[in-house]
């Protein structure tokens, strides 16, 4: 059975922008033995991580459309989408006053948890893994009991 990876929008970034960590979740996004999963907000955060960079120079119109429309493009395909159910928000609402997390941080969490409760329910020894680049993100999942992986700290080459 393949490993459920939640991707938190801080990695899916990597996937379309060159940054560290890069070569990791391409070499990731590119293997047929995984599943990737994102919460549907990560849609909204994506692309506003991208075309935030237009204005800050650091990246051209052209270039940052020709990437959003690869991300709208695999939103739609290549990635397994969570909705952000009520569940999920009241989940994420305990979770930033635990863990004294950002909103969106919580959600994403949330849903990383709704994934690794889906998979548990598939296979006893199933567990989701969720990927990120923001430590504290990182601790509240590793203190929430979730496998954590930041892409920042693997080695370049493929797995």
């Amino acid at each position: 059975m393949p490993t459920p990876y939640f991707l938190d929008s801080s990695a899916i970034v990597k996937c379309y922008l060159s940054e560290p960590g890069t070569a990791w979740m391409r070499s990731l996004f590119d293997s047929p033995d995984h599943e990737l999963y994102i919460a549907s907000i990560a849609g909204a955060e994506v692309i506003a991580a991208i075309a935030r960079r237009v204005p800050a120079k650091s990246l051209p119109a052209a270039v940052a459309r020709s990437v959003i429309a690869a991300f709208r493009a695999d939103f739609a395909n290549a990635y397994s989408v969570i909705s952000i159910s009520d569940a999920v928000i009241a989940r994420a609402m305990h979770l930033a006053e635990q863990h004294h997390l950002r909103g969106y941080d919580a959600v994403q969490l949330a849903a990383a948890l709704e994934l690794h409760a889906i998979a548990r329910s598939r296979a006893v020894n199933l567990m989701a893994v969720l990927v990120a680049a923001d430590k504290e993100l990182l601790a509240a999942a590793q203190s929430e009991g979730l496998r954590t992986v930041n892409p920042e700290d693997q080695p370049n080459e493929p797995f």
